[in-house]
C-alpha cells in the first residue's frame, strides 16, 4: 500500500481547506490545493506554506482540473451551493479515484436546521453523479477549522461513511495522519447522519458560546 500520496484538496482555499492541507504536509503527504482560478489556489497554498516550519516545497496551489489530474486522493471542500457544479465539471477526471467529500448541506439562513438533499446526504449526490467506478467517502463534516489549524491535540473524533472498504480504511490512514481519530461508520447510506450532525454542532456552537464543538465515540478501547 502507498504510505504518502499526493492529495488534491479541489475548492481547497477556505479555512477546512486549508487546515488539512497543513496537517497532511506535516505528516508528509504532497498537497495540491486547488480553485477555480490559479490565483487564488496559489495565494491559498503560499498562507498554507507560511504555517508550515519545513517541507514548505510539498504544496502548491493550481486549478482544479489540473489539481484532480494530478491527485492520487481527491478532497471536495465546496459549499454545498457548488457541490453538484463541481462534480459535473470534473466527473471525467475524477474517474476511479478515491473522493473524500467534506460537503455539508447547509441552506442558509437556517444552518442549524438539518436539510439533507433529495439523493439523502451530499456524499451520496456525489456518488449519483460521479458513477459506480468513483469511490466517494464521507469525512471530516464534524470538525471545524479551528482545530485543523491548531497544533494542538483534537479532541474529536471523525466518522468515515462509504461503500468500499478498502477506501474506507485509506482515509482512515489520512484521518490518522492528520492527528485525528477515525472510526469507519460503514456505507455512505450512513453520511446522512453524519453530514447531519454538523448542523447540530453548528447550533450548539451558537447556544455555548464555542466555535469547535464536535463529536467523540465512547465505549470502545481507542488503542
Amino acid at each position: 500500500m502507498v504510505s504518502k500520496y499526493t492529495i488534491s484538496i479541489l475548492g481547497g482555499t477556505g479555512k477546512e481547506g486549508k487546515g488539512l492541507a497543513y496537517r497532511w504536509v506535516k505528516s508528509g503527504h504532497r498537497v495540491i490545493i486547488g480553485s477555480r482560478k490559479y490565483e487564488k489556489a496559489d495565494d491559498a497554498a503560499n498562507s498554507v506554506k507560511e504555517m508550515l516550519a519545513s517541507d514548505k516545497d510539498k504544496i502548491i496551489g493550481l486549478e482544479n482540473r489540473e489539481a484532480a489530474e494530478k491527485g492520487d486522493v481527491l478532497v471536495l471542500t465546496v459549499p454545498y451551493k457548488a457541490h453538484k457544479v463541481m462534480l459535473d465539471d470534473l466527473k471525467d477526471v475524477i474517474n476511479d479515484k478515491i473522493l473524500i467529500d467534506v460537503t455539508v448541506p447547509l441552506v442558509p439562513p437556517k444552518v442549524t436546521k438539518v436539510q439533507m438533499p433529495e439523493a439523502g446526504s451530499a456524499s451520496i449526490e456525489a456518488q449519483n453523479i460521479l458513477g459506480e467506478k468513483a469511490s466517494v467517502v464521507a469525512a471530516f463534516q464534524n470538525i471545524s477549522y479551528e482545530n485543523l489549524l491548531d497544533d494542538n491535540d483534537v479532541d474529536c473524533d471523525v466518522l468515515v461513511c462509504g461503500n468500499k472498504k478498502d477506501a474506507r480504511e485509506v482515509v482512515l490512514g489520512l484521518v490518522k495522519d492528520a492527528g485525528l481519530v477515525g472510526w469507519d461508520a460503514g456505507v455512505l447510506d450512513n453520511a446522512m447522519v453524519v453530514e447531519g450532525l454538523t448542523s447540530i454542532l453548528i447550533g450548539l456552537n451558537k447556544k455555548y458560546g464555542v466555535k469547535a464543538s464536535g463529536i467523540r465515540i465512547t465505549g470502545i478501547d481507542r488503542e
